[in-house]
């Protein structure tokens, strides 16, 4: 038995949603631990897109049990949603397939309205939050006023919630937001739906978490955003709005911090950034839109275009402290062909002084100028390429110097949008 974490080493979009499908067959257990609808997996197998936001991404392997856990905050329409198009599509033939835990929190129209109307009023200093209602819905849960998908069940006990938390959220919108209130009648009467048509999924996950250690069975914890995108790590206020790390997987999961073996850091070959925030390594001009062009670099949940730079180091070593990465995944090797000329930050220069670690501040992020170093191109197809010597020297190269300034092995690389477009140096799951 090996339990396994994958999460973002950057700003999210890293590529986490086609490493867990990849990694799906060798689980028995996939579990989402954190995050909303606001993050999005693109999953390529035998030539069929799948998106999902929020069931994990390991549901496309038949023999795999998916659960949401506690530390989610769900939307109910996009979860069915979800739910219908898997089982039109014949992916997801058994409810049991998909466990929502009851503990899990629930995004209303309210938190929606609410995360939309702040970010008109802020303008300029917008965080760039999807509007999926993940920040409110989250503030909710912490000031213990939160309804969760085990409350949709009780609907007596539930029209009393919704009616609690209306007069507030409704009061904030149209009196400081001078926003449309919401139809609270409408809000319960979806809700009692909500909880009728999800009854099916909704269970004790940390109790199916803990009976799968005990039966010794491979367990894949599937990470949402990234690192820089945490809330206590990452480029604060430009941050989501829960913990993305791989220490969050304790608590959003349920499951004792000794029960976990390996966390695999998963990065793009270049960086990318969906939203405000700072952004080292950022290409602005030509480049930029080049890499932008070659990725396909538009956010599965939005549509936004992604900025996009070069790899950043200082990034990665932060990150592998933060999370202790036993490995490291490189996602997107292949967009980087035919570049004549690569390259890699391996410091920044802040205030005129040369440094290797990740500034505390924002200020200090803002003023980071990246120090690179340049790195030959290579040519070719990789998307046939199934060993790390199949690779041209110059990429085995860019992949070595990865992993040395990581201070992690680099056990996968992918070299396609498809399943099977990936290079394991090492079992995934030894123990």
């Amino acid at each position: 038995m090996t339990t396994l974490i994958a999460v973002g080493a950057q700003w999210g979009d890293e590529g986490k949603g086609k490493i867990v499908d990849w990694l799906a067959p060798k689980a028995e257990l996939v579990v989402r631990f954190h995050g909303g609808n606001n993050a999005g997996h693109t999953l390529v197998v035998d030539g069929e897109q799948t998106v999902l936001h929020v069931v994990p991404a390991g549901v496309l392997d038949p023999k795999t049990v998916n659960l949401i856990g506690p530390g989610v905050v769900v939307d109910p329409d996009i979860l069915l949603e979800e739910l219908d198009a898997l089982t039109e599509r014949g992916v997801l033939r058994d409810p049991s397939r998909v466990r929502v835990s009851g503990r899990a929190h629930v995004i209303l129209e309210w938190h929606r309205s609410l995360d939309k109307a702040r970010e008109e009023l802020a303008k300029g200093r917008a965080i760039g939050t999807t509007g999926r209602g993940i920040g409110p819905a989250y503030e909710d849960k912490v000031t213990r006023r939160g309804i969760r998908v085990a409350d949709l069940l009780d609907p007596a006990g539930l029209r009393e919630a919704i009616d609690r938390l209306a007069e507030q959220k409704n009061f904030e919108l149209t009196e400081y937001y001078k926003w449309q209130p919401v139809d609270v009648d409408a809000i319960h009467r979806r809700a009692v739906e909500w909880g009728r048509r999800l009854e099916p999924y909704v269970d004790h996950t940390e109790r199916t978490l803990e009976r799968a250690l005990r039966d010794g069975r491979n367990v894949l914890f599937e990470g949402a955003q990234g690192n820089f995108l945490d809330i206590d790590h990452g480029t604060y206020p430009y941050v989501t709005s829960s913990n993305c790390v791989a220490g969050a997987v304790c608590a959003g999961a349920g499951i004792g911090p000794t029960r976990i073996d390996r966390v695999l850091g998963i990065t793009k070959a270049y960086t990318t950034r969906v939203g405000g925030g700072p952004f080292p390594t950022e290409e602005k001009g030509e480049r930029g839109e080049e890499l932008r062009r070659l990725g396909g670099e538009f956010g599965a949940t939005t549509g936004r275009p992604r900025r996009c730079g070069w790899l950043d180091a200082v990034m990665l070593r932060e990150a592998a402290t933060v999370n202790g990465y036993t490995a490291l995944a490189v996602n997107k090797l292949d967009v980087l062909s035919e570049l004549d000329e690569v390259l890699i930050a391996t410091a920044y220069t802040v205030d005129g002084k040369r440094t290797e670690e990740f500034p505390m501040t924002l200020g200090e992020i803002e003023r980071a100028v990246p120090i690179y170093e340049s790195h030959p191109g290579w040519t070719g197809d990789l998307t046939g390429c199934r060993r790390f010597e199949d690779l041209p020297q110059t990429a085995r190269d860019y992949v070595d110097r990865v992993q040395a300034l990581a201070g992690v092995p680099v056990e996968l690389i992918s070299v396609g949008p498809g399943r099977d477009e990936t290079i394991s140096r090492t079992e995934p799951f030894r123990a």
